[in-house]
């Protein structure tokens, strides 16, 4: 278990102080693991569940659903070295994709509501990838690793340090012809990071982080038997061979921390992010092109401050301000599709956003006694967008030529169909939202080694840009307000004997949850309520063997009755398996060398919201192994599903279909690694 956590206040922590529930994964591990996916990673975090897409696509559950389309973005929050990857009303989906965690020092992850120093989207919890330290001496290293169907991966680092000042350069490459029919990726990440210790009052931090990704997306399978994932060669197949997502994205911080007269710190962080990306929605009946991008500038202020009587107190405010834009555009004639849901040829929409976020806030720690740490803290966040509509307003076409889909021809069925197109525009438009956002957390220390904790708090998102702006017909302009979810948590961890452990049990309650059923219609007023248990223990066995086990209970359910979607209240929300585990078996065999066998258990779900389709679930075993040969040269080996199971690695049921994004059956990959 880490003794040292960094994301809970932007600087380092002790673990057995925090009233909350902090997952990491070391850097020992980002190496042995040497992941395609980030998915690889954060599967060994209690209360993390990742559905993988195709290629470097994923959808995210942590102590929630596998959340999709628009009641994903945002729900949760994606950060790179504590400093968010996207501005907050312009999230992606896909968001894991674009930190570095091939070269990361460590990942974080925060399970329920962030603490008051994180706002918008940290609604159910937070991912943090920290960039590696600089090393103290002279550090190259190089790595190429070859696998099954073509796939080539290449990633290295160079690091030094000389007299105040230290940077590490690293760098990873993916190139991947892919295991199903015109699929594959090339994806590159770089990140060049510099401290620079000016004097005994002044250090720098600074980072910079480039990301770039062309994709040819596989897409869904779809069927009508529940289980055609056992069908290799239907799953090998690509029913959408021209979807594709072209992204990069680049960042530029510089944080720097001031010891204060006053034996204060002050810390200050100014970034840039630019954010740009192209993709068919092959997952939507109109298979639209969508081009959106944005641009930031913002500031992380904060000061540490040491309060008489062992207190700690921070002081901050975020500010940042983007510009975005997006563009949505169907190259296929207008059709109906279930319920004569016609949808518009040509541009759905076009827009541009300009949002501000001004969010101060104070979060404390109290030394109540010797054993006793209580932590409050309180965020106010006010968001402003100013929305700029470039097409005409309303449910008719582009131009404004057409108030009505009327007379449309179906491209599939003979004969034509009259109704309101599907995608409404709102007319240009000003929206701010404010939200409070409250934690009240306390750790009693039982002995040196263990403690008991409990944490009240609040997570909110204001509404995305799409939330707002891209609606369906059945919308009203300006009905949506901010999601909101209260959260209890109650916990113990520590060491006992051999044995480091921690179990948790929570509670929660979410409001105006914005999602779209699986008949293609967006629900704006949702309510869900989700409980369960997590637990992780690591255990060594003699000198040379440990296990390691993560294991999550959870219950998910709606909390109202929505009769379009199928909701009924008390329903088991769709793709929230009950069950998760995670178990792994390591044997150090000699120095700097190790062994691991891994199994990941994943439970039936459901696949809709009316709880009429299911998934039976799945168990997969993978077997690494990493062994030094001599200082300079380190080989690596792996094989992934190592017992070929036939399993979908996303499942789920929406316009009439079920539809599978399959896993990749048995496969192979080995490397090396040079240091010179």
């Amino acid at each position: 278990m880490p003794a040292v956590v960094v994301t809970a206040t932007r600087q380092e922590s002790a673990l057995m102080n925090l009233a909350g529930n902090t997952g990491q994964v070391s850097e020992e591990e980002v190496e042995l693991l040497n992941a395609d996916h980030i998915t690889e990673a954060l599967g060994r975090i209690s209360g993390v569940n990742i559905q993988r897409g195709n290629g470097a696509e994923s959808l995210v559950a942590l102590r929630s659903p596998v959340l999709t389309g628009p009641g994903a973005a945002g729900a949760f929050l994606f950060m790179e070295d504590s400093i968010p990857l996207r501005a907050a009303a312009f999230a992606n989906n896909n968001g894991l994709a674009e930190p570095h965690f091939e070269m990361a020092g460590s990942i974080e992850v925060v399970k329920g509501p962030g603490s008051a120093l994180y706002g918008s989207n940290a609604v159910h919890g937070l991912f943090n990838v920290l960039s590696r330290d600089p090393s103290s001496e002279l550090e190259r290293e190089i790595g190429l690793t070859l696998g099954s169907d073509d796939l080539y991966k290449v990633r290295g680092t160079v690091s030094n340090s000389s007299g105040d000042h230290a940077y590490r350069i690293s760098f990873s490459g993916t190139e991947d012809s892919g295991w199903r029919e015109e699929s594959g990726l090339g994806q590159q990440k770089l990140t060049v990071r510099h401290d620079y210790d000016a004097d005994d009052t002044n250090s720098f931090k600074t980072i910079f982080s480039v990301f770039n990704l062309n994709q040819e997306t596989a897409g869904f399978i779809k069927s009508d038997d529940p289980k055609a994932y056992e069908d290799s060669d239907l799953m090998e197949t690509n029913p959408d061979s021209d979807a594709y997502r072209d992204w990069w994205s680049l960042r530029l911080s510089t944080r720097w921390d001031h010891d204060m007269a006053d034996g204060g710190l002050l810390s200050l962080t100014p970034y840039l992010r630019s954010n740009e990306m192209e993709f068919r929605q092959h997952y939507l009946p109109s298979r639209a092109i969508e081009e959106n991008e944005h641009q930031s500038v913002g500031l992380l202020a904060a000061y540490y401050m040491d309060v008489d009587g062992g207190h700690e107190v921070i002081w901050g405010t975020d500010v940042e301000f983007t510009q975005g834009s997006l563009r949505q555009e169907q190259e296929r004639s207008s059709y109906a599709f279930f319920g004569n849901k016609l949808r518009q040829q040509g541009v759905h929409y076009d827009y541009e956003v300009d949002a501000v976020t001004i969010a101060p806030y104070v979060h404390a720690e109290w030394q109540l006694s010797e054993k006793l740490i209580a932590t409050t803290g309180l965020r106010y966040e006010h968001v402003r967008y100013d929305y700029d509509n470039k097409v005409a307003s309303g449910t008719g076409l582009a131009d404004g030529s057409d108030s009505q889909c009327t007379d449309f021809p179906h491209a599939i069925l003979p004969g034509t169909y009259s109704g309101p197109c599907l995608y409404k525009r709102p007319e240009d438009r000003k929206d701010h939202f404010s939200d409070l956002s409250p934690k009240l957390g306390l750790v009693y220390h039982l002995s040196d080694t263990q403690a008991v904790f409990a944490n009240l708090s609040r997570g909110h998102r204001a509404p995305q840009v799409t939330d707002l702006y891209r609606l369906q017909n059945q919308q009203e302009v300006g009905e949506m307000d901010s999601e909101n979810l209260d959260s209890l948590e109650v916990g113990i961890r520590g060491e006992s004997g051999l044995v480091s452990y921690e179990l948790s049990a929570f509670f929660m309650k979410k409001d105006n949850f914005f999602f779209r059923d699986s008949a293609g219609l967006n629900v704006t007023d949702g309510k869900t309520k989700h409980r369960g248990l997590e637990a992780s223990v690591m255990l060594p066995f003699g000198e040379s063997f440990d296990l390691a086990a993560n294991y999550t209970y959870a219950i998910h359910k709606y909390d109202f009755d929505n009769a379009s979607s199928g909701v009924v209240n008390g329903n088991y929300v769709d793709t929230a398996p009950k069950h998760l585990a995670n178990v792994r078996v390591g044997w150090d065999f000699k120095d700097d060398s190790r062994a691991e066998l891994e199994w990941n258990h994943v439970s039936r779900y459901f696949l809709d919201p009316s709880n009429a389709h299911e998934y039976d679930g799945h168990d997969v075993v993978n077997l690494r192994v990493n062994t030094q040969i001599n200082p300079s040269v380190t080989l690596n080996a792996q094989i992934r599903n190592l017992l070929d199971e036939e399993y979908a690695d996303r499942a789920d049921f929406a316009f009439g279909d079920y539809r599978f994004f399959p896993a990749q059956g048995r496969n192979i990959q080995v490397g090396a690694s040079i240091s010179f």
